[in-house]
């Protein structure tokens, strides 16, 4: 039988979602915690990547097993087996075409940015001490939906079969403490979002402006958009699926 798995992370420890030869991953303990807990092997399929540090505040991956009797007694014994920094909230029964990654319509991603020291975000936000001009970010953010061709916010040499996403929405605002910048796509591309903030941050300090955002979506070179910020301050915190997925889980 198929399941959905929902979980979240913090990404500090691990070297981004998918296993890795030589580091460790979250995608890794869990299927370790699964596989234990289970008393089989199980693989999970996540609904995308995420690179080392940054964070999930929601993620969902599928997997295969034989019927699981009781679905909550295995949330509270797999949240046992797992560190603190990894947890999961949520098990559910799919057709067997569900698929995490494939069947998913939309992705949303924070990137939390805060303009004064503070203890508290050493490990969740990035630090910028210049003033920002933050309708000048939003009108930048807003360029963002009227193209489709990202290149220039991919990290090079990625084995992508296409640079095409179409990005809803794009805003920065001022959440209590911290500057949060909401993106949502149908998909992203690798380092995708970390790019775009550093390329908002250069309008908000003044040192590109409009124009120039234009100017370097079009070019489609990453070495024309801003620098790439901290994973730290990335947070995943959203995926859609169809309804036919959900309705009966919510």
């Amino acid at each position: 039988m198929r399941y959905f798995v929902q979980f979240s992370y913090n990404g500090k420890a691990y070297h981004g979602w998918q296993n890795q030869p030589n580091a460790i991953s979250v995608q890794q303990v869990l299927e370790k915690a699964f596989s234990t807990l289970l008393r089989t092997d199980v693989s999970l399929m996540g609904a995308g990547r995420t690179d080392a540090g940054v964070h999930a505040k929601q993620m969902f991956a599928h997997f295969e097993v034989t019927e699981i009797k009781d679905l909550a007694d295995v949330i509270y014994k797999l949240n046992s087996l797992l560190p603190v920094d990894i947890a999961v909230q949520a098990i559910f029964e799919v057709s067997e075409q569900a698929h995490a990654r494939f069947d998913a319509t939309q992705r949303t991603y924070e990137y939390w940015i805060t303009q004064t020291k503070n203890p508290f975000y050493t490990d969740g936000a990035h630090y910028v001490k210049h003033n920002l001009d933050i309708e000048k970010m939003n009108q930048a953010a807003a360029l963002l939906t009227e193209f489709d061709d990202f290149q220039c916010f991919s990290k090079a040499n990625t084995d992508v079969y296409t640079y095409l996403c179409t990005i809803e929405s794009a805003v920065w605002t001022q959440k209590e403490d911290v500057l949060v910048f909401t993106i949502a796509a149908n998909r992203f591309l690798r380092n995708m979002v970390r790019a775009i903030v550093g390329t908002l941050l250069d309008v908000g300090t003044g040192k590109s402006t409009l124009a120039d955002v234009k100017s370097i979506i079009n070019s489609k070179n990453r070495s024309n958009a801003g620098y790439s910020v901290p994973a730290k301050g990335l947070y995943l915190t959203d995926i859609s699926y169809p309804h036919t997925i959900t309705k009966k889980h919510g």
